[in-house]
Order: C-alpha cells, then sequence, then structure tokens
C-alpha cells in the first residue's frame, strides 16, 4: 500500500463520498464488475506475482476539472485500496513533459503507466515500445503493441440519453450544446445529444458552441449567456473547467443546465438537472485490478451503456439535488416522463434494437434512433 493503514481509511473515505455525490448514502469502492467488451485478438498479460507490490503511475494534464480528468484520477485513488498496489499521479500541461514523464516512470520500473487522450497515441506506443516489460494503458486511445490496452467510452451512447433529456423538458423547444475543444471525441458527444433530441422531439433546434478551450470558465458563461439570450432554456456542457462557466450562467439566468464527467447536481443545486458521467474511475479501476491478477489484455475494452460506464447520474443513483430544489412541473416531467424514456432507450440499446451513431465510426451502427422514434 501507498499508505499507512489510518491514512488509507481517510483516503478511503474521502473516495466513497466523491463517487455518492448525486446521493445521500456512500457508495462502497466497486466490487469487480462484468469485463468489457475486449478486442476480437488479445494479448495475455504475464502471469501475476501474488507477493509483488503492483506500482502504478497516471501521466495527465492538470486535474481540478472536475470532469474527465478528475474521475481517471478517482480511480486511481480507489487502486490504493488494493492490498498490492501503489499509485503515483504526474499532472502535466505540457504534453512534450507528460512524455518524458512516462519515459521516467517506466525507468523506474513502474508495471503499469496509464496516460489519456488519442492525440497522446504516437508517443505512447513510442514508450510502450521502449520498455516491452511495462504494461501501458491509454485512455480514450488504441495502442497496438504488446503490451498496450486502450480503454474506450461510447460517449455518444450516454449522450443519446441527455437529448431525451432536454428534448423532453425544454419549454423553449430549443436546446443548447457547449464542449470545450472542437475534436473528434467531443463531436462523438455532440451527435449522440443530437440524435437524442430528434429521437424524442425532432421539431427541437440544437444549438452548439465550442469554448476553444477546456480551463475558460468566464467564454463558456459568455457562451451559455448568448445561447440564453437566443432562446436556449437547456444546455448541455461537456467541457471540462470551462462548463463552470455555463453552470454560472445558468444560475444567474435561472435556466437550466448538465453536466458530465464527475456529478454537478449538488453543486449547482436547482439548475443542474443531471450529469453524464463517463465512468472513467471504474474502467481504470477495473484493469488495475485485472492487472495484479493478470487479467489485463492487449487490445480495446470499451465501455458504454451495455457496460454500464456511461449516462446520466440518476442511472446509477437517486439524485435528490434537482428533485429537492427544481421547479415542480420539471421535477415532475422527469421523474414520471422523462427516466422512464432514457431507461427504455437504454433498454432497446442493450437488446440490439437500436444503436447511437458515432461521429469517429469506430463502432458500426446499422440501425440509428430514427426521428420522433420515442413516441413511437
Amino acid at each position: 500500500m501507498s499508505s499507512k493503514t489510518t491514512l488509507g481509511v481517510l483516503v478511503a473515505a474521502l473516495v466513497i463520498a466523491l463517487i455518492a455525490s448525486c446521493t445521500p448514502a456512500a457508495t462502497p469502492i466497486p466490487t469487480p464488475r462484468p469485463q468489457a467488451t475486449k478486442a476480437p485478438t488479445t494479448v495475455p498479460t504475464k502471469a501475476p506475482e501474488p507477493e509483488k507490490t503492483y506500482k502504478v503511475a497516471l501521466v495527465i494534464a492538470l486535474l481540478g476539472d472536475r470532469g474527465y480528468n478528475d474521475s481517471i484520477a478517482l480511480g486511481m485513488k480507489m487502486a490504493e485500496e488494493l492490498p498490492n498496489v501503489e499509485t503515483k499521479i504526474v499532472e502535466n500541461a505540457d504534453v512534450g513533459e507528460q512524455q518524458l514523464a512516462a519515459r521516467a516512470m517506466a525507468e523506474e520500473g513502474y508495471d503499469l503507466i496509464f496516460t489519456v487522450g488519442f492525440g497522446n497515441v504516437d508517443w505512447t506506443t513510442e514508450v510502450a515500445n521502449e520498455y516491452p516489460d511495462t504494461h501501458f494503458v491509454i485512455m480514450d486511445g488504441v495502442l497496438d503493441v504488446p503490451n498496450g490496452t486502450g480503454l474506450l467510452f461510447k460517449e455518444h451512447d450516454g449522450s443519446f440519453g441527455v437529448g431525451i433529456l432536454a428534448a423532453m423538458l425544454t419549454k423553449t423547444g430549443k436546446v443548447g450544446f457547449i464542449s470545450g475543444m472542437d475534436v473528434p471525441t467531443l463531436r462523438r458527444w455532440e451527435l449522440g445529444y443530437i440524435e437524442g433530441v430528434k429521437y424524442a422531439n425532432p421539431d427541437v433546434e440544437v444549438v452548439s458552441g465550442w469554448v476553444g478551450a477546456w480551463n475558460d470558465p468566464t467564454k463558456g458563461k459568455e457562451l451559455a449567456l448568448t445561447q440564453y439570450q437566443e432562446g436556449v432554456d437547456i444546455i448541455f456542457a461537456p467541457a471540462g473547467k470551462s462548463s463552470e462557466g455555463v453552470f454560472q450562467a445558468s444560475v444567474e439566468r435561472d435556466l437550466f443546465s448538465v453536466g458530465a464527467g464527475l456529478d454537478h447536481c449538488e453543486t449547482w443545486p436547482g439548475h443542474v438537472i443531471a450529469s453524464m458521467l463517463k465512468r472513467a474511475e471504474l474502467a481504470v479501476f477495473d484493469a488495475i485490478q485485472d492487472f495484479t491478477i493478470g487479467k489485463l489484455e492487449a487490445g480495446i475494452r470499451s465501455h458504454g451503456v451495455q457496460e454500464d460506464a456511461v449516462g446520466v447520474c440518476y442511472l446509477f443513483d437517486i439524485d435528490t439535488a434537482f428533485i429537492d430544489n427544481g421547479p415542480a412541473d420539471m421535477v415532475a416531467a422527469f421523474q414520471d416522463e422523462v427516466l422512464p424514456a432514457i431507461r427504455e432507450a437504454n433498454a432497446r440499446i442493450k437488446a440490439g434494437e437500436m444503436c447511437v451513431s458515432d461521429y469517429m465510426e469506430m463502432y458500426p451502427c446499422d440501425n440509428p434512433p430514427q426521428p420522433g422514434g420515442l413516441g413511437k
């Protein structure tokens, strides 16, 4: 372990509190979950060593976004409670420095190293080839090496549910989408959201905006205020720290928003209706735990609705912040109509009756949702 017993208990308590941000009751550190889909061709890791302490490193950009990065780091904190794992997190906004850090961790003998982002695939592959005895995991990317695993998410699956929510709750017939950088991964979020909106109500208009940065709440607020001024009343904001500006605007205008990453409902009660959770913390925890028992394979692990890995927070916990503080008519509609509709759509996805289109085309979709399909 990376800390003494007393410190471990305190860390565990903090982790549990973070995971349970959508409910008054604490959620324990998860037991091993059903494994996500693997690539057709996989290469097993070497056999586990029961007495060994496994050193695991995360090389990542800056934390504090209460979004994807913080969710990944939370998975590392959870793994500290495993009996044979020692973890280290290295933050650096500069990609070149991240590459140097990953190489340094491998040189120091770390067994498992996580990197983040499809834009870092090339250098992660390069370092992985240099250190074949170290296993590398990249979030949102694919590593074509025998000692590499990619953890991918079907964000479009989760965004589809948010689109249903927005279309069913809007009173103006116009909803918004604001994200950080205009990159393919976030276009995947946007397309899933749009399909969800049109599936619930083809007549609802979707307005999109891009901050141009993940850490600019001021610009996020400006974009949100502009959209609200144009008649938008609900904005989906997977924008990292920039989303804080969107939430501030929703409070200032007494309108509504939807967060992403970790849950934001209790931070902005009555204005953040929900958050689309991309449960990276569980994917990271599962990968680390499987590595220690020799079950982490090279290839791809995919996480979507099928694996209960993405979706609005209410699918995983009972949220009370919006229910207790939101307008009575919206709360009633949300509980009585919206949540059942999202659950029904997810059941259709799980059953293979429907799929959500993937902007990046990594996941083929032969039966996309039809506009107005919710009412059929």
